[in-house]
């Protein structure tokens, strides 16, 4: 029987096999974050192909933590009826849902938000566009606020988890990583301490959201740069989200700084490219008694299948192959266990900036049958 189609629970959470939809940013929301009727459509056309669980692209917690055109806002409570419409497109396609939450700290500029961006220590790193200004503590107590209040509105409108967005170099990775976060005081400096941020964000979320409703974390194992979050600490930093009692992670790695090692890799073409967070998971597995789930690369129903059999990683994630095809559980559940047709090409992400994403080789095969 595949591992990967069994049914389990994430605290009180029913997923129907181990499959997720890790969380891709779609372009799809109004300018300023309100959800649209083709963001729920995605998201249907995802449950109903078989996803175990979705994961929405990242949502900004207040508006000076927004990145990206058209991302969603989870900011504030006058998108409530257009959050339950995106909920209810996925529970009517027997699927469900998790909200990420973001601020995305240093990782965005001054033209999108209309300030200085916010980071642990103003410091002009490679993966920031400009010089943030170095957060004080009354701002370090706004975001805290600010996740919580997400947090709480997401299980108002319905989702069915959130998990905290702690990976490829956004703010709570900033204060993880010692290249971002040269801070001299209790949130600075040792792994305990630049822990501090992160384990308040979680204790705020956990305490707006309650002990039965799912809190999960996206971690990075390695930002893969020098000076940046090593293994090690990540380990750490995992160690503690157990111990607080987080109810999975996700394991990720990179910043966009990280070159050919950043989260999203190109060219996966062979079987020994994919699965390159596995290792990381794999460490952060044995620290854990959570669930951990993995993301990166999984291109073949063996590959991801073993990864689960061999108890690497309880779930697995994808994102890019899921844009191409929604429906990629359903056809390995029916034992056509082809890889996923993505190439890896991210011609996606290029694309979603004109309109939301999608798949241009589709695009392209589809204009060549003349469809």
């Amino acid at each position: 029987m595949s591992k990967i189609f069994e049914s389990t629970k994430i605290s009180n959470m029913a997923l129907r096999n181990r499959l997720v939809r890790s969380a891709t940013w779609e372009g799809m929301c109004d300018p300023d974050g309100r959800p649209t009727r083709k963001l729920a459509d995605c998201y249907r056309a995802l449950a109903r192909g078989g996803a175990g669980l979705i994961i929405t692209g990242y949502a900004f917690v207040l508006p000076d933590g927004r990145q990206s055109p058209c991302m969603i806002g989870i900011h504030t409570d006058d998108f409530a009826s257009d959050m339950k419409m995106v909920v209810d497109a996925v529970h009517a396609g027997g699927g469900a849902i998790c909200m990420q939450l973001v601020h995305t700290g240093g990782q965005t500029t001054s033209k999108i938000i209309g300030r200085r961006p916010l980071a642990p220590s103003a410091i002009k790193v490679d993966q920031f566009f400009d010089t943030p200004a170095e957060m004080t503590k009354r701002d370090i107590d706004e975001v805290v606020a600010a996740f919580g209040a997400a947090a709480k509105r997401a299980k108002e409108y319905g989702f069915d988890a959130v998990q905290l967005h702690a990976a490829h170099g956004y703010l709570i990775n900033e204060f993880l990583s010692p290249l971002t976060n040269r801070r001299a005081d209790e949130y600075g400096g040792s792994i305990e301490n630049r822990c501090r941020f992160l384990r308040e964000v979680y204790q705020r979320v956990r305490s707006a959201a309650g002990r039965d409703f799912p809190v999960m974390v996206k971690l990075n194992g390695s930002d893969n740069l020098d000076n940046g979050l090593a293994l090690e600490d990540a380990v750490y930093a995992a160690k503690t989200l157990d111990k607080e009692g987080v109810d999975a992670i996700e394991v990720s790695g990179g910043t966009p700084a990280s070159g050919a090692l950043g989260p999203v890799r190109v060219k996966i073409d062979r079987p020994e490219q994919e699965a390159y967070n596995l290792p990381l998971a794999k460490e952060i597995k044995k620290a854990v008694k959570c669930p951990v789930m993995v993301v990166g690369g999984f291109r073949s129903y063996d590959i991801a299948e073993g990864a689960v059999r061999r108890r690497d990683a309880d779930y697995i994630s994808l994102a890019r192959p899921f844009i191409r095809e929604p429906d990629l559980p359903r056809r390995w559940q029916s034992g056509d266990h082809a890889k996923a047709a993505c190439i890896s090409c991210n011609g996606c992400f290029k694309a979603g900036i004109r309109g939301g994403i999608y798949c241009v080789q589709d695009e392209k095969e589809k204009k060549g049958k003349g469809v």
